[in-house]
């Protein structure tokens, strides 16, 4: 299915957060930060994501098809989100500590959670598992097309699953560090060079 991009022709950066998390994370900010210091502002987006899987593709989708998204970055949750966006229309997906199999690491977190940034509450439930399990991508069509950026220090996903599962793809796996990602400021520049971005 490949969607039209919008007036800045596959340019933009899409930043997709993690489970629980929001536009307020340090890794959004500083990516934001950095793209503004570069004159890039009005290449990025980064959206509150509904606690809805389904919801979440929808507004992403919406995203990408009115703002000439070309580059999703997404971290844990955002990064399984991103890997079925980028298979989807086609784009290319940096993916920071990915959630490698998100319908069964977030069965633990079924029942209510809270946003970590404004505080809100929200029923996770079964439903939005099996809406995890809908958007499973098994295996990459154009592996060439993903960037997975992991710490071997992960304290909550194992970091081998995602070498695994982006076998073919342009790897970073540094020592140490955690599920945060530590090093996340060193590849800034980076990220945004792999977006194709000046």
């Amino acid at each position: 299915m490949a969607i039209r991009p919008g007036g800045l022709d596959g340019r933009v950066i899409l930043y997709l957060h993690g489970f629980t998390s929001g536009p307020q994370s340090r890794k959004a900010q500083a990516l934001g930060a950095r793209m503004r210091e570069r004159g890039l502002h009005e290449f990025f987006l980064s959206p509150q994501l509904p606690a809805s899987p389904r919801e979440a593709m929808a507004l992403a989708t919406r995203l990408i098809a009115d703002h000439g998204v070309g580059t999703v970055v997404g971290s844990s949750l955002g990064g399984y989100y991103a890997t079925y966006l980028a298979e989807t229309f086609d784009l290319k997906a940096a993916l920071i500590n990915p959630a490698v199999v998100a319908h069964l690491s977030l069965k633990d977190f079924v029942g209510p959670q809270r946003w970590l940034y404004s505080g809100d509450s929200f029923e996770f439930t079964l439903d939005h598992i099996e809406q995890l399990r809908a958007i499973e991508v098994p295996v990459l069509s154009k592996p060439q097309r993903f960037w997975l950026l992991a710490e071997e220090g992960d304290e909550t996903l194992d970091y081998r699953h995602a070498v695994a599962r982006y076998a073919g793809a342009r790897q970073t796996v540094l020592p140490g560090g955690d599920h945060s990602f530590t090093r996340w400021d060193d590849y800034l520049d980076p990220v945004i060079d792999f977006a194709g971005l000046k």
